[in-house]
């Protein structure tokens, strides 16, 4: 595992229960074949209402890429649905992927984008699965090949469905190196995500 990965996953694999946000409800499920743990900690926001965000972005995977949900199903342990400083991760020694939970509490957006940010965090597990060493200079590299893969689920969607997945997939694989794996301040972004839970519950 790279150092990378390392940093990220001991900065933010935690669930936030752990990080000191009480959990107010802890919820275990399978969607389409796929473990899935929910740690809402937010209390503006329906658990339910954010397992069938998640059932509808599984769907949309098992409808038009049936085998990017056929490779979740073997390269991951679950999906872990929780409070996270980025919309999605995967997190090697957990061999699950993080979707964030307000991301998934969105209304503003489809169930596409939702779809399309698991199917590139599936991308990642496949490349670990597959027992790719991957060090941070090769970080862009697996980057595009990931957004390579968001691309073709937004083509292969409904053009009016698909459009904003194309749009943001293109405008990501037009960057250099540093744009497209960017060097990210995890305490910052914490920071910020905790200051709008502060707000929420305010």
């Amino acid at each position: 595992m790279s150092g990378f990965f390392v940093r990220l996953a001991a900065l933010l694999g935690a669930p936030a229960a752990a990080a000191g946000t009480r959990a107010l409800e802890t919820v275990r499920t399978t969607l389409h074949g796929v473990p899935v743990e929910v740690i809402n900690t937010r209390a503006d926001i329906a658990t339910t209402d954010v397992l069938a965000r998640l059932d509808e972005s599984l769907a949309l995977i098992g409808t038009y890429q049936p085998w990017r949900l056929a490779h979740l199903r073997r390269d991951i342990r679950g999906i872990r649905v929780e409070r996270f400083a980025c919309r999605g991760a995967f997190i090697p020694q957990d061999n699950v992927i993080i979707t964030e939970l307000t991301f998934l509490a969105r209304r503003d957006i489809s169930a596409a984008p939702v779809a399309s940010s698991i199917l590139h965090e599936g991308v990642h597990a496949r490349v670990h699965a597959m027992g790719v060493y991957r060090t941070e200079d090769q970080l862009p590299r697996e980057e595009r090949l990931c957004r390579r893969a968001e691309l073709a689920f937004g083509q292969a969607l409904p053009a009016a469905l698909g459009a904003p997945v194309v749009e943001r997939a293109l405008a990501s694989l037009s960057l250099d190196d540093h744009g497209v794996a960017p060097i990210v301040d995890w305490q910052e972004a914490q920071r910020r995500q905790d200051a709008a839970d502060r707000n929420a519950s305010s």
